[in-house]
């Protein structure tokens, strides 16, 4: 079973410590709680994708002010992950998969 991190603040620093080791599946969240985004990271790509999400977040996310991470083994399987959650949860700023 996939288990995410806790909710972290969007910082920087939080950001600093997400492992690079393993593809990730990520969660931008609002300050309630609810996902807001889901996306995917290759291995060594986590750090820079979710900073690059907290750059742009104030255009396309704005109300993104946490998230939380999982890591898997393979690209392709967190493809299959993002999916399944998007199906499940439709975070407002996921268009592709619903």
């Amino acid at each position: 079973m996939l288990k995410f991190s806790r909710i972290q603040k969007f910082t920087k620093a939080n950001i600093a410590n997400v492992p690079q080791d393993k593809a990730i599946i990520y969660k931008i969240k609002s300050r309630s709680g609810e996902n807001l985004y889901t996306g995917i990271a290759g291995r060594g790509r986590g750090q820079d994708r979710l900073v690059e999400h907290k750059n742009i977040k104030k255009d396309q996310i704005p109300e993104g002010t946490r998230f939380q991470y999982a890591q898997v083994k393979t690209k392709v399987r967190a493809h299959q992950i993002e999916k399944s959650i998007i199906k499940k949860e439709q975070p407002e700023h996921n268009e592709q998969h619903k």
